[in-house]
């Protein structure tokens, strides 16, 4: 890859839909007057209280009109999954999740409602309870999630020297738009397994630091962290491996059902990577963390900014330094 590809590839992304989404974040908070200093710690993967020597925790997913409407299953299933995986995130254990939907009758509501309860009894999280109307205009679907952590991993204790891991479940294809599935042919007993790798490396102390790779993929997740933390993160492409035939300009802004950043300190970069290896799912170090405020893209010789936090921020949350 040339200079110059580098350097497109980096505006691509930059200038990609799913990653300029989070930048309605922003507007959100300062709206409502929360900063990295609130209560819960906006700019999480859940907001974390502490209890009794430990953390609740607390998430929340809406699904934007298009995403119901082209799957309705799969978008009650991801909203069990997507709040699973942030609880998981954050080095914690999911409790039970509540859903709000609308829709214009029982009929349309039901594939919604279907994909809701198979996940729910997938990944052995009970629903239990939420907000129902049924004489909406169209589709909408939200879901919170509660759940609990001994010991944390954030968005802000990412520290110059860490590697950054990808972890991630090449194990699937893609479902929808940039949404790589690989959750619905595992069995159950897999699928809670796998989550409870998160909390168990977090007691362990192997990592204090990531984030799931949500909407933005792994280049838009990387900011985040990166903002938060008040650190630059480098994203070696030489590195970085995608599912067979998948392109690394998809993979790098794409969802996936399985997937985590974790900043790891270079001594554990290994016995991290091993307890993914075990259960089959792929992690190697794809850069590094450093000081400043970039996000590069590096191949060889080559670097290209992919963002500056300091000079346009992202979630604009007051991060690190709050």
């Amino acid at each position: 890859m040339s200079q110059e590809d580098l350097s497109a590839l980096a505006e691509r992304l930059r200038d990609h839909p799913s990653i300029r989404s989070k930048l309605g974040i922003a507007r959100a908070t300062r709206t409502l007057g929360l900063s990295a200093a609130s209560d819960g710690r906006p700019g999480d993967d859940a907001a974390a209280l502490p209890c009794d020597g430990g953390y609740d925790l607390l998430a929340g997913e809406g699904f934007i009109p298009a995403f119901i409407e082209d799957d309705p299953w799969f978008a009650g299933w991801c909203a069990v999954m997507v709040n699973l995986s942030d609880i998981a995130a954050m080095g914690g254990r999911s409790a039970a999740v509540v859903d709000q939907v609308w829709a214009p009758s029982a009929e349309a509501a039901a594939p919604l409602l279907q994909g809701l309860r198979d996940a729910s009894a997938a990944y052995g999280v009970p629903l239990v309870g939420g907000h129902t109307n049924l004489s909406a205009p169209a589709l909408g679907l939200a879901a919170s999630v509660f759940g609990k952590a001994q010991r944390l991993i954030t968005s802000f204790d990412a520290a110059p020297g860490d590697l950054l891991i990808a972890a991630v479940d090449h194990r699937g294809s893609y479902r929808n738009f940039d949404n790589f599935c690989a959750a619905l042919d595992a069995p159950p007993d897999r699928l809670r397994r796998d989550l409870e790798l998160l909390p168990a490396l977090a007691e362990d102390a192997l990592t204090r630091a990531g984030k799931d790779i949500s909407q933005g993929g792994i280049v838009g997740t990387a900011l985040m962290l990166a903002e938060c933390s008040g650190v630059g993160i480098e994203i070696d492409l030489s590195a970085l491996i995608p599912p067979q035939g998948t392109a690394a300009e998809r993979w790098l802004r794409s969802f996936p059902s399985f997937g985590f950043l974790l900043s790891v300190a270079p001594e554990n970069a290994n016995a991290v990577c091993a307890r993914f290896a075990a259960r089959g799912i792929d992690a190697c170090a794809i850069g590094r963390v450093t000081d400043g405020s970039a996000v590069t893209l590096t191949h060889g010789p080559d670097r290209a900014l992919f963002w500056d936090h300091a000079q346009t921020p992202y979630l604009d949350l007051g991060g690190h330094h709050a």
